[in-house]
């Protein structure tokens, strides 16, 4: 008891002199770091929607670029901006303009037809050479009308289906129409 007592007095004699400071009264000078103020979240927010912004930018763009229309146009006036609402509505824009160009490539002009074709053919991802996917697309077709999918993705049995359908549908735009299935399309009536 007597040690107990005369560690309580030099703890108390170190206080008071200053040589050590009570761990609450470190607590208090520090500022708690699980808040922030309204001044330090706004920077937050802002590298948020500047995030959000450029992942539906992204998004339009791979749908227009699949779908070969124009690109829609960009300036760059959030990044400009600090304003959080006129940010919130270039968002809004973007994230209207990614689901509408989403809906028109889930729905190529002749959708029926190449799921028609498809179902003749083979599955979304056959890998078997010399045709792939579902379309059976050889290489030289992949080249000629998918060579940016063909370069990042490989082989037509690794893209997705509705990319498969597109590639097919700029060589029916190209003028080819369906002769690179003749057996296939003449089964399901378009020759």
């Amino acid at each position: 008891m007597r040690r107990l007592f005369a560690f309580a007095c030099v703890l108390a004699l170190a206080f008071s002199a200053g040589v050590i400071t009570p761990a609450f009264a470190e607590d208090e000078a520090q500022p708690e770091t699980g808040t922030t103020t309204a001044a330090a979240k706004q920077p937050e927010l802002g590298r948020y929607l500047l995030a959000k912004i450029a992942r539906y930018r992204r998004e339009t763009w791979r749908w227009e670029k699949l779908m070969r229309a124009p690109r829609s146009s960009f300036a760059n006036a959030a990044a400009r901006s600090n304003d959080p609402e006129f940010r919130r509505a270039v968002l809004r824009m973007w994230r209207v303009k990614a689901a509408k160009r989403r809906r028109q490539a889930s729905n190529p002009p002749r959708l029926r037809a190449w799921l028609c074709i498809k179902r003749y053919e083979a599955s979304w991802d056959d890998p078997h050479p010399p045709y792939y996917g579902g379309l059976q697309m050889d290489l030289a077709f992949q080249r000629t009308y998918g060579p940016e999918l063909l370069r990042q993705k490989g082989t037509a049995d690794r893209w997705l289906p509705i990319e498969q359908m597109w590639v097919a549908e700029r060589a029916y735009s190209s003028g080819r129409g369906f002769t690179p299935w003749p057996n296939t399309a003449r089964s399901c009536g378009f020759l």
